[in-house]
């Protein structure tokens, strides 16, 4: 009899304890579901032409510098993370369907980001077109030490330009959003090739600047892949020391252009520029030139970045005009 009240009294006990422990391991979960839901960041490493980024949270303070960087935050959604850009006199504007949120990011620097700008933002992340780093420009180990870590826009080649993206994708928790963005380029540009398919590629010149000589883009140049793409053959794709060169006018005039791809951006103006080719003795005398074969396109369109496929779109109607009617 003392035997079953005893065997009662444990059973009483244990039952008493079932809901404290069930209560227990529900607080447990939910803490762990609270913890996915804020997100666990986990660290991240890239290999950046040659440098090892280390991403250890999430950015929340973005510097972009350099249109094309402004503009490709725009199309991922970023807009809200970036608290300035640069380079705004190498463009002329965004394209319409991201002027509402581009208008949104505050001017660090019009021209080229200033060493005392940039540390005083506040940043804690800088993705930015290499033209701003080294040299006179930004120090990638000094900006480190203020604990503004740098990504590099530096793409030669398309994989390389879509792995920007994949990263930024990773960066900032949008995988899927970059994913998206990649295929529509690459779809859009695979319908531009197959237009073209047929055609002899033209001969092209691409003419930033004139003066003592005639300043252009060389074969490692990203201005390269998107002549070829759209159907064209940069004529100084043979130098691939540098990306971007200065050639004189009589190896213009050897190499014979098709046509002109004019860079339009602030100074000189796109109209200083194409009246410059037109008076040039030299020059003026090329058959592109007397027939107004000029292909204008703004600085920011031949960068890495998102418009890529807008580029080659436009080079394409540009050259074959015949074929887009």
């Amino acid at each position: 009899m003392h035997r079953k009240k005893h065997l009662i009294l444990l059973l009483s006990a244990f039952l008493l304890l079932v809901p404290l422990v069930a209560g227990c391991g529900g607080d447990v979960r939910e803490e762990k579901d609270d913890r996915k839901k804020t997100g666990d960041y986990q660290i991240l490493t890239f290999h950046n032409y040659g440098r090892k980024v280390v991403i250890a949270e999430p950015p929340e303070k973005v510097l972009t510098l350099g249109p094309n960087c402004s503009e490709l935050f725009v199309a991922l959604g970023l807009v809200d993370k970036v608290i300035g850009n640069s380079l705004d006199n190498h463009s002329r504007g965004p394209l319409p369907e991201y002027a509402a949120a581009y208008a949104r990011i505050p001017e660090l620097n019009y021209a080229n980001a200033t060493r005392e700008r940039v540390i005083g933002s506040g940043a804690d992340f800088i993705y930015g077109i290499d033209w701003e780093f080294g040299g006179e420009g930004l120090d990638i180990e000094e900006l480190q030490e203020y604990g503004i870590n740098v990504y590099l826009n530096k793409a030669a080649t398309f994989e390389e330009a879509y792995q920007e993206i994949t990263d930024l994708g990773r960066i900032f928790r949008i995988e899927d959003k970059a994913a998206d963005l990649i295929a529509g380029q690459k779809a859009r540009i695979a319908a531009v090739e197959a237009k073209v398919a047929g055609q002899k590629p033209l001969k092209v010149l691409a003419y930033d600047s004139g003066g003592e000589g005639v300043f252009t883009c060389g074969g490692t140049n990203f201005e390269t892949l998107l002549l070829e793409k759209a159907g064209g053959r940069n004529i100084f794709a043979d130098l691939t020391d540098k990306q971007w060169t200065t050639v004189s006018y009589e190896e213009v005039l050897q190499r014979n252009p098709d046509v002109i791809v004019v860079h339009d951006y602030d100074v000189p103006s796109l109209e200083e520029k194409i009246k410059a080719l037109k008076s040039d003795p030299g020059l003026s005398q090329l058959d592109c030139v007397k027939n107004e074969r000029f292909v204008p396109i703004t600085l920011e369109s031949v960068l890495p970045g998102v418009r890529m496929a807008y580029a080659v779109e436009l080079l394409a109607r540009g050259f074959y005009p015949e074929l887009f009617e």
